[in-house]
């Protein structure tokens, strides 16, 4: 949520963000309702000075006339902020002034890229081909028994995810590498490691429409009944952890990774990856959520992307790093950075990665905040970012790390974790 006084002095910007990021949104009507609801609250507030002093002069009659004036008048005012508040959610955050203004992803900017796809002497197989082939997924059966878009992982391709997992939690809770990584990335950052969290995989909607990540009922699984909902990211129920909080500035930055399976209705994707464990409904990641001062928000998000970046450099994965434009974006993003690694198969990169700096938009809707030195206390600024898509990132490990033989190398910094040196027959 952005402040009022904000989308008051800088109309022109807010608009140009409506626009570029694809809403519909009246800024002046926002500003006359805004108006509205705050003459109605000086109203009140007279009046109810006038009924104290109608009760100090124990004057029965006024008291009661003024009583009934002021039902009116708070009813009146609940509406308007009740109408404020439905504009107020509509605003989408500002774009940062490095974001390419654009329609959709055709407009996204490679900023940079490391390592070279690998060169074959046979044509490269799709992971679903070779995983099949190995017996590590059925999607057949999975099919069977859950419907389209689902999958079961078998054999070494589970301990290939989890030694892949316990790689990434070595990397974000070793000081030691991530102060390697920032020095590298020249990030001037804090250095403290992420905290591990498993968190839970239901949010109730109205902490997800905090979060500012609430997406329909057609993109999302939702349980009415119980007034709760299928997280779609791990960082849908890390956010809110300190909803109403009030942090100190040596408490910050704050970093979580959680791991966390995620659900996806994944509508209006018919006919898109139907094959493998692309584009699932079910999904595991490890995301990575700091709380940080806004003076350090946008290194803290270079910093993540300097982590993503070297476990795939870990990995030996050919990527790039892409900034996503205004029609791409996210509702509540300032800055998108994403990530696509080469999969030999498919002979293109897919997004494996996504880094997002929301600034102040989300912690002003979480009311999450901080006390500076000076008693002064102002939002907190968030980042979100993926530290590892699993299936994603074990489509890219099968492809690139295939042999002509149909077996799959291990990575070697993955050997120590998943006991051996590659996926055979």
């Amino acid at each position: 949520m952005l402040d009022i006084k904000f989308i008051r002095e800088n109309r022109d910007v807010v608009a140009a963000a409506v626009k570029n990021k694809h809403r519909s949104l009246d800024i002046d009507q926002l500003i006359a309702v805004h108006d509205r609801k705050k003459a109605l609250s000086q109203q009140v507030d007279e009046l109810n000075r006038a009924r104290n002093e109608a009760a100090r002069l124990r004057d029965a009659a006024k008291g009661a006339e003024l009583k009934k004036q002021a039902e009116t008048l708070e009813a009146d005012l609940a509406a308007a902020e009740k109408e404020y508040i439905s504009y107020m959610l509509q605003v989408p955050n500002i774009p940062s002034v490095d974001t390419p203004i654009g329609e959709d992803e055709s407009k996204n900017k490679v900023l940079r890229q490391w390592g070279d796809p690998p060169k074959f002497s046979f044509k490269p197989k799709e992971h679903h081909e070779l995983a099949e082939t190995l017996g590590i997924l059925d999607t057949a059966t999975a099919a069977t028994v859950s419907g389209s878009r689902f999958a079961y992982l078998k054999g070494d391709l589970v301990l290939l995810q989890f030694a892949l997992l316990q790689y990434c939690l070595k990397v974000l809770t070793d000081v030691e590498i991530l102060g390697s990584i920032a020095t590298n990335a020249g990030a001037s950052v804090k250095i403290k490691p992420f905290v591990p969290i498993l968190p839970p995989v239901f949010v109730k909607p109205a902490v997800q429409n905090r979060m500012a990540r609430f997406l329909t009922p057609e993109e999302h699984y939702m349980f009415p009944h119980d007034d709760l909902m299928l997280v779609g990211s791990a960082e849908h129920t890390l956010g809110p952890m300190h909803m109403d909080t009030v942090f100190t500035e040596d408490q910050l930055p704050v970093r979580y990774a959680g791991y966390s399976t995620a659900f996806r209705r994944e509508a209006g994707s018919h006919g898109k990856d139907t094959k493998g464990i692309l584009r699932q409904h079910q999904f595991d990641k490890l995301e990575m959520e700091s709380f940080v001062l806004p003076e350090q928000s946008v290194q803290e998000q270079d910093f993540l992307v300097a982590i993503q970046e070297h476990i795939l450099q870990m990995l030996k994965l050919p990527y790039q790093v892409v900034i996503v434009c205004t029609g791409d974006m996210g509702f509540p993003d300032n800055r998108q950075i994403d990530i696509e690694t080469w999969m030999p198969g498919q002979n293109r990169y897919r997004e494996t990665h996504s880094a997002d700096l929301t600034a102040s938009f989300q912690s002003r809707r979480l009311n999450t905040r901080v006390k500076r030195g000076d008693g002064k206390i102002e939002p907190v600024h968030m980042n979100d970012a993926t530290a590892v898509a699993f299936g994603r990132t074990l489509i890219a490990i099968i492809e690139n790390y295939q042999q002509a033989d149909g077996s799959v190398k291990i990575p070697e910094v993955l050997r120590p974790y998943f006991g051996g040196e590659a996926i055979t027959r």
